[in-house]
């Protein structure tokens, strides 16, 4: 069957998608022509034409006429009916088939006379009329008129004679656009012709519906189908206006509402041209982005069933386009294909909550018994998708356990791993619908937990990618490195231009103060491109003088001095809040920048050498805090809380507890009820759990709320999304939290550090370097951190030690005499190293600079 003819089927059987009768118009001159005989006629016609014939060819036999008319309940009737039938002999008809008596027959937005004949309408082939009730005018005949212009242009132009008004068919859409549009200037020039200057309807799903209506759609995709190349790309621009952002975007109140038209495209090409077609995958996209887009709003106003039984159509076919590319050799899935199903996903998820709102369906609902026959085609959809994904990531584990210990680190970063991006993107699709299904939930835990290797590599080299917050709920099969990745995604990205970085100068003398100004006063969207950092009267800049300025000022914020912190008594570089920080006017500004600047140090990637006590962390991860979290901040409190648990009865009575606690804060003391009328319920054997819960929540929470409000905020003002505060440490322990945070406090591997070294002028086996390892050596563990401080401002290595600071350290021969000290380029970790001419020259060089004050800001770019 040729695609004309394909589409003439596709007409004649509209029944069946409509549930529209097929009638044939009684008439004295005319025999009745049966509803066989019409099929029979029009298809021999379309079989003798080919498929370039025109459409009078088609449906015009000498003596008859074929047409539809759309009736009230949206049903479209096909009727076959003489050249002298008149419009009355039409409606009587229709009433006879019990549409009534009181009809009207309206064309191109007119009302049809009843004394008309069919001959004197001079109707285009294929036309389509439209029945109503009490009605003498539609409310929109520019749109009627316009529509039916462009249905009847693209329906005369032929092979053989080129029609010059299809070659405006483009403008003729994009005019018929601009008019749906609400906000368009020839919408309002025709309001003020009206003289109606004040309206705010928006009548654009009506316009729309016109479009459909009128046959314009239908008509394009035939001219679409014609042998003549010219005919073909003329109705190929002028679809192609739904579709393009050439040479301006469709306007925002039209782009929701042509989500129906959409449909009707994909549903001809689909039928006619084929699934392979360029112009059917293009509107499919489309399709697809409008349905998965927030603005649209048609598909959520029709019933769930009816939404995804049309749209289960097309997330089956581009399913299988995956499911192909996934089985080959490459593994490989276009970036579009991804797409497509991600948004006909979407909307498939979207309206099966609208159906059923109460989580996960039990295995048994969803059989091929269902009553639904989407239910159970979606699952068995689901669980191929599943069962493909499964076997890629055994191929990658393949892959991965063919490579030696010291290349599976490496491999990670190459393109081709990194290509493989899209089977994360599918598991990501599959957790989506893990919702809905209860075993697509189990099945998919289970595939995870068979392939972790590969699972982690795929999340250590993923981009940003808001969609995989769902592996929180699998961060146990994920390595460090691999959750890491995940919440340095969730921060900005950055930026390498210079001119868009949020400058700082800086006066070192008056560091704090004016690091807080520069912080505090940023609006947070202009401190997510990254930061420039230089100090005043110094030339040097760059990456080593920010981390340099990082160090600097945890130091001065968790300072004791500044009352904003205190350390753990039990460990000194673990903080938690000061309850009495209110002695400082500033002390909440003061924490918010508190927390942005933790914010950016982890943005920057920058070890400050500073943790947070369990308390903090729990508070921020939005969890609850217990007796055995308190440990490092106030082991008093817990030791104390601890004997409660042991005693027995008599000995609580005898401690004359209450659900109270006396607070002494500048020389006052006040009492605080942990519970309303605390101070009268006294503590026995049967509450003393409640009453420790009570009291670690008023200590650690209560007491401090406006402190810890401030410092989540500035936090959270670092994260590309506020909201996703929980979702960051979530994903997280307090001992990953510690690793990216403070670094490693260990002692420094000097084994490790030379093998991450390199040189410039000279050699390993040099003699200058033997005796600058042999002086390293021989420091103290915190003359070391000075010297790797000095050399490029790092004072805490990352967890992993000098692997992991993403580049090797440099030792250059500076050609100066031995009275000069070693310089630094700290942005590309390099040492300049004069040939000093004895160990002991060597020794006392770098014993200078690693002097506390000389180590800092002794750097150049």
């Amino acid at each position: 069957m040729s695609a004309t003819a394909a589409l003439d089927a596709y007409r004649r059987h509209a029944k069946r998608r409509r549930d529209a009768p097929d009638h044939a118009l009684p008439s004295s001159k005319q025999p009745v022509m049966t509803t066989a005989t019409a099929h029979s006629s029009a298809s021999a016609s379309a079989s003798s034409s080919g498929a370039g014939a025109s459409s009078s060819s088609i449906y015009a036999p000498p003596r008859s006429f074929h047409f539809f008319v759309r009736a009230t309940d949206s049903k479209t009737i096909a009727i076959h009916a003489a050249w002298d039938d008149t419009v009355a002999a039409v409606l009587a008809h229709l009433a006879d088939c019990g549409y009534g008596r009181d009809l009207r027959l309206l064309y191109a937005g007119r009302q049809l006379a009843p004394e008309d004949t069919i001959a004197s309408l001079a109707l285009p082939p294929d036309s389509t009329l439209h029945l109503a009730a009490r009605l003498r005018s539609t409310p929109h005949p520019k749109a009627w008129q316009l529509a039916s212009h462009i249905a009847s242009t693209a329906t005369a132009a032929t092979a053989e004679a080129v029609s010059t008004a299809a070659y405006y068919l483009d403008e003729l859409v994009n005019q018929y656009i601009a008019c749906a549009d609400p906000e368009s200037v020839e919408t309002r020039r025709d309001r003020r012709a009206l003289g109606d200057t004040h309206s705010t309807e928006n009548h654009t799903a009506e316009y729309l519906d016109i479009f459909l209506q009128s046959g314009a759609a239908i008509a394009l995709v035939r001219l679409y189908l014609s042998n003549s190349s010219f005919l073909r790309s003329y109705a190929e621009r002028a679809i192609r206006c739904f579709l393009t952002t050439e040479p301006a975007p469709l306007p925002p109140t039209v782009m929701p509402e042509t989500v129906p038209v959409l449909f009707e495209f994909c549903r001809l090409l689909s039928l006619t041209a084929g699934n392979k077609d360029s112009l059917y995958k293009s509107c499919r996209h489309t399709l697809g982005s409008m349905l998965g887009s927030p603005l649209s709003h048609r598909a959520s106003s029709k019933s769930p069933n009816k939404v995804i039984e049309q749209v289960l159509p097309f997330a089956r076919e581009i399913a299988e386009t995956v499911l192909y590319g996934l089985a080959s050799e490459s593994m490989m899935v276009p970036k579009t294909d991804l797409e497509e199903l991600s948004n006909f996903f979407k909307v498939l998820r979207l309206q099966v909550r609208l159906w059923m709102p109460d989580g996960p369906m039990a295995k048994n609902l969803y059989s091929r018994e269902c009553k639904r026959g989407w239910v159970w085609e979606l699952h068995e959809l689901s669980m191929n998708l599943l069962k493909r994904a499964d076997e890629c990531l055994k191929r990658l584990e393949m892959d991965l356990s063919s490579l030696s210990s010291d290349s599976r680190g490496v491999i990670e970063t190459q393109p081709l791993w990194s290509n493989r991006l899209h089977i994360l993107a599918i598991l990501t699709e599959l957790d989506f619908i893990s919702a809905i299904y209860e075993d697509v939930a189990h099945n998919l835990r289970f595939v995870l937990l068979a392939h972790k290797a590969p699972l982690n590599a795929l999340v250590r080299c993923s981009k940003r990618n808001e969609n995989l917050h769902w592996l929180v709920k699998h961060k146990d099969l994920l390595c460090f490195e691999a959750r890491r990745n995940l919440v340095l995604m969730l921060f900005s990205e950055g930026k390498d231009d210079y001119g868009e970085l949020h400058e700082m100068l800086i006066d070192r003398s008056h560091l704090l103060d004016e690091s807080f100004e520069y912080i505090t006063q940023a609006r947070p969207s202009e401190l997510h491109s990254g930061l420039f950092m230089e100090f005043k009267n110094e030339e040097a800049t760059g990456p080593g003088v920010l981390r340099e300025w990082f160090c600097m000022v945890c130091q001065a914020l968790f300072s004791p001095q500044q009352v904003l912190f205190l350390p753990c008594p039990n460990d000194q570089r673990r903080f938690y809040l000061n309850g009495t920080s209110a002695v400082d006017p500033l002390h909440l500004k003061y924490f918010i920048f508190s927390g942005r600047v933790i914010g950016l140090a982890l943005m920057h990637k920058v070890q400050v050498g500073i943790v947070l006590d369990r308390t903090l962390f729990l508070h921020l991860a939005g969890r609850s805090i217990t007796l055995e979290d308190i440990a490092a901040a106030d082991p008093f409190t817990y030791a104390s809380c601890k004997r409660i648990l042991e005693m027995g009865a008599a000995d609580i009575d005898d401690l004359t507890l209450t659900f109270s606690r006396d607070v002494h804060t500048l020389g006052s003391r006040r009492t605080i009820e942990l519970c309303p009328g605390g101070q009268d319920i006294p503590v026995n054997i049967s509450n003393r759990e409640h009453y420790i819960d009570l009291l670690i929540k008023n200590i650690f929470v209560d007491s401090i709320s406006d402190q810890l409000a401030s410092f989540a905020k500035g936090f959270s003002d670092i994260l590309v999304n506020p909201k996703l505060q929980k979702v960051f440490f979530g994903c997280l322990d307090l001992e990953d939290f510690d690793r990216m945070l403070g670094g490693s406090n260990n002692n420094i591997n000097l084994k490790d550090w030379r093998s991450h070294t390199q040189y410039n002028g000279y050699k390993e086996k040099d003699r200058c370097i033997n005796w600058f390892w042999k002086a390293v050596e021989s420091m103290s563990i915190e003359q070391q951190r000075r010297l790797l401080f000095f050399w490029t401002s790092v004072k805490y290595l990352p967890s992993d030690g000098f692997g992991g600071l993403g580049s090797k350290l440099y030792i250059y021969k500076q050609l100066e005499s031995a009275d000069h000290l070693p310089s630094s380029h700290t942005c590309f970790y390099r040492l300049c190293l004069p040939p000093y001419p004895s160990f002991r020259v060597m020794q006392s060089q770098l014993q200078k600079i690693t002097q506390e004050h000389v180590s800092c800001s002794f750097g150049t770019w």
